[in-house]
């Protein structure tokens, strides 16, 4: 199966996800802080381990060096989630998503570094391509006010997770991709358990859990299954293709986002509402035709 079915399925579901966290974020954490959230991103990924242990016991079979730096791609992927989530406090999931464009670039240097990854000409100008068509659906306009908290927080969550993808690529060719999948949950669940020795954290998220257990469990337990989908696909496509195309591809999440949002407008309005405007369709095509182009071309 092409490597594009699996890259694709992360902007798929992360841009119906991007709606769901900012649902969670508006409607249960607004009087909490957003590292709560990420618990239970943590105990989704500690449900996981027995599963992949009895399906692939070989998981053991690794060394503790490599557990350390692979549980690591782990923490630094909930780290930057934790600045994605700080960013889509007070903002839009369609302002927000655009600004996730900044990975390919950091993993294309990174990549390029520590994995040797050159990409052809095909791939560059394929890769270019999806780039722009990304830019084009995140402009705002001249007029737009520029926010530096904003870009500021993106840009730190892109580097971490481009690093993150890297380290897990680095170990998914060496050790197989389940024994790295089996150790980067762990890593989560960490640092998930690392949120929980606040104890302020955890007052908010026993509180949570007690006040608003049934709504938030069934909400944020389909958005942490999507997510876990998303996330799952995208990591076995770093395995079939070039680490800075996998990230290129991840950056139309944009559109995706736009797409659901769209969606929402018209048949749940309460989850969600988009600009609907000739200007803002118009501008939406255009980038979905150079993301569309993008794509043919890397896959020449």
């Amino acid at each position: 199966m092409s490597w594009l079915f699996f890259a694709f399925s992360g902007p798929v579901l992360w841009g119906l996800s991007f709606h769901l966290d900012k649902y969670l974020v508006d409607r249960y954490f607004e009087d909490t802080a957003v590292a709560v959230l990420l618990v239970f991103t943590a105990l989704i990924g500690l449900l996981m381990l027995p599963f992949i242990l009895y399906s692939q016991p070989s998981v053991l079979a690794v060394s503790p060096g490599s557990i350390v730096i692979m549980a690591l791609s782990g923490g630094l992927y909930m780290g930057a989630m934790l600045f994605y989530l700080q960013a889509l406090k007070g903002e839009e999931a369609s302002v927000v998503a655009p600004l996730f464009q900044a990975a390919p670039v950091f993993a294309y240097g990174l990549a390029y570094l520590f994995l040797g990854e050159v990409l052809t000409t095909h791939q560059l100008s394929g890769g270019l391509a999806i780039l722009l068509g990304a830019s084009v659906l995140s402009w705002r306009g001249s007029g737009a006010p520029f926010k530096f908290r904003l870009v500021a927080l993106m840009i730190v969550c892109t580097f971490t997770l481009a690093l993150a993808s890297v380290i897990f690529k680095a170990f998914a060719i060496q050790e197989a991709f389940w024994p790295t999948t089996f150790w980067t949950y762990a890593g989560e669940a960490i640092f998930g358990f690392g949120i929980l020795l606040n104890p302020a954290y955890r007052v908010q998220f026993t509180t949570l859990f007690r006040t608003k257990r049934s709504a938030l469990l069934a909400v944020n337990g389909v958005n942490e299954l999507i997510n876990l989908g998303g996330g799952l696909g995208t990591r076995y496509a770093l395995i079939l293709a070039p680490l800075s195309l996998v990230q290129a591809i991840s950056s139309t999440t944009s559109l995706f986002v736009f797409l659901f949002g769209v969606l929402l407008s018209l048949f749940a309005p309460r989850l969600g509402r988009m600009e609907l405007s000739a200007r803002n369709l118009l501008q939406e095509s255009l980038g979905a035709i150079l993301i569309t182009a993008g794509v043919v071309q890397v896959n020449a």
